[in-house]
């Protein structure tokens, strides 16, 4: 699906079904220096459970115009435009990594529009290693080698390669994408108070190795939100799309139906 907002093209994944004004409507957004692809075991998924599903992509990512936004906060403002310009009156909101950030400051924001929230790897906060941020934005590709090993919960390969670095593969969108992301996570800073807002079902998924949000870090934000389910996916990463997708979607399907 492409559609425009601010004068430029969006691209959001929806399964190939549209948006049926019947349906709960479940939007996704990707993480840092990545598009919607990283959605695509669990897309179809939710859309053959008769829910409507938009897996974005961000500005300058993915088939998306436009450069990318600098801010978590100018990202949220974004996303109210996307369904401003769709029609969908209540959504459920599906973030991981950096997506969570989003999806956070977007409830703090608008939250009559949010039905539910759920964190896939994500916090209210996410400082990044400096050692990174200089990396990406000298758009040098062990920016993303050096993600994945702390991203990742072991070196696995996977079929056809890395699906992260098939993603983000070029010194340009390191440079100006990832690098981007990165900082834009590193600088935001409401999310602790946003958090306190929270007040609608919501279901935190941490994956038991992630580096990049640890289990002690995961369980502190789900406890900072009243009455918030917790599901802790077992020899898993921080990529818990990838490396337990079936996993993650089922738990997903369930709390959905709550």
């Amino acid at each position: 699906m492409i559609f425009q907002v601010d004068k430029q093209d969006v691209f959001a994944s929806d399964a190939g079904k549209g948006i049926d004004k019947n349906k709960h409507t479940i939007l996704l957004l990707h993480g840092s220096g990545l598009s919607h692809i990283v959605w695509s075991l669990t897309e179809q998924y939710l859309s053959n459970q008769n829910y409507n599903v938009l897996s974005l992509d961000l500005p300058g990512h993915g088939n998306s115009e436009g450069k990318c936004l600098p801010s978590i906060e100018k990202i949220s403002d974004w996303i109210e435009k996307v369904l401003n310009q769709l029609g969908v009156l209540d959504v459920t909101i599906i973030g991981h990594s950096q997506g969570c950030l989003e999806a956070l400051e977007y409830f703090s924001k608008y939250p009559k529009k949010v039905k539910r929230l759920i964190f896939v790897g994500g916090s209210y906060k996410m400082p990044v290693n400096q050692d990174l941020i200089d990396l990406a934005e000298a758009g040098d590709d062990q920016a993303v080698n050096l993600m994945m090993k702390w991203g990742y919960e072991n070196s696995k390969k996977f079929i056809g390669g890395n699906p992260v670095e098939k993603i983000i593969n070029s010194a340009r969108e390191i440079r100006e994408i990832l690098a981007i992301d990165l900082i834009a996570c590193n600088n935001y800073r409401n999310g602790s108070e946003a958090v306190k807002k929270i007040n609608c079902p919501t279901l935190c998924i941490f994956g038991e190795f992630d580096k990049m949000i640890n289990l002690e870090k995961g369980k502190k934000f789900a406890d900072s939100i009243p009455n918030s389910k917790t599901q802790i996916i077992k020899n898993c990463g921080h990529m818990i799309m990838f490396e337990k997708a079936f996993e993650m979607r089922e738990k997903i399907l369930e709390f959905l139906k709550i």
